[in-house]
């Protein structure tokens, strides 16, 4: 069975890795590299499938053996993602999201989520080959977390562990050096409505601002999607009027920053960029909107932010 079927328009990445279960020379360490939404989840999740499928001591059916590792309950499997601190407990994004959690922090991986992968590769696998630790977002990494990693790597024996990173760049070097690195890139337009289609976002496909928006993701097109259903079309239809007045601008930095959290506010961001460099072809107008995003990314003040980028795009324009 082909477990990389499903992941589309990442030839190079899949060729790779499919060779390297043939002739099972499985490294200890990987880096997925690439752009977020473009497959490097999925593939992490089918070469860990290709992993534990090596083995002869407990032959599964294949649809099981997927289920367990999508609901992280296999026991040579580690998963860790970035988790946001609240109230005493962590949260992963999803979880935070499902609870309508809002921090003022951004999400990181923290150096007690590193030493568990210290505890967890402590025993042998108990059913595959090797075991398994996945690390999402791996760029989000504190300090702490980094160092810690690096020293996990160092000891590895029968486990692979696989760094999922939007920017390789993020991390250490000597991270990054100990990695074999599976590189992953946008898709072709034909490639991202493919997806599209088998993900039942089939409605997202002729909306050409999505589309253009999300460069060749389709995990963004569908987040963007999804953020754009979130935004009052009162607020959108005000902002393809821009310029606005002193006064209108105020008011509607108070709406925006009244109805929107704070990753609506940085998607309705990339939204404007895309449809004022169509309108407007305007560098400086780009600039700007890029700074306002990074201040909204680093949970500065967004009121002030959204007062200061909307006062200042009336002025320019």
């Amino acid at each position: 069975m082909d477990n990389f079927q499903h992941l589309i328009g990442q030839t190079q990445s899949t060729t790779l890795l499919k060779q390297i279960i043939i002739k099972n020379k499985i490294a200890p360490a990987y880096l997925f590299s690439g752009p977020t939404g473009v497959g490097r989840r999925l593939a992490a999740r089918s070469f860990c499938k290709s992993i534990f499928s090596l083995s002869k001591v407990l032959q599964e059916n294949q649809t099981t053996l997927e289920h367990r590792i999508l609901n992280g309950n296999h026991p040579d499997l580690y998963w860790i993602e970035p988790t946001y601190q609240y109230k005493g407990k962590l949260f992963t994004i999803r979880q935070a999201q499902e609870n309508g959690l809002k921090s003022n922090s951004s999400p990181q991986i923290r150096i007690d989520q590193i030493r568990n992968i210290t505890n967890f590769l402590s025993r042998p696998p108990l059913e595959s080959i090797r075991s398994v630790v996945i690390i999402e977002s791996a760029e989000m990494m504190t300090e702490a977390a980094s160092n810690g990693l690096l020293k996990t790597l160092e000891e590895a024996k029968l486990a692979t562990i696989i760094l999922i990173v939007s920017n390789q760049n993020l991390l250490l070097p000597t991270l990054v050096s100990r990695c074999q690195i599976i590189p992953f890139y946008n898709l072709s337009e034909k490639d991202l409505k493919q997806v599209l289609r088998k993900s039942d976002y089939e409605n997202i496909i002729n909306e050409e601002k999505i589309i253009k928006l999300s460069q060749g993701s389709p995990g963004k097109a569908i987040g963007y999607w999804n953020q754009l259903q979130l935004i009052p079309s009162e607020i959108t239809d005000t902002l393809e009027k821009i310029p606005l007045s002193y006064l209108n601008s105020l008011e509607l930095s108070k709406k925006i920053t009244v109805e929107l959290n704070n990753s609506t506010q940085i998607f309705l961001i990339d939204y404007m960029q895309h449809f004022y460099w169509v309108k407007f072809r305007n560098k400086n107008l780009l600039e700007l909107l890029e700074l306002s995003k990074s201040y909204l990314l680093r949970y500065l003040n967004s009121r002030l932010v959204w007062d200061s980028l909307l006062i200042k795009i009336s002025n320019i324009l």
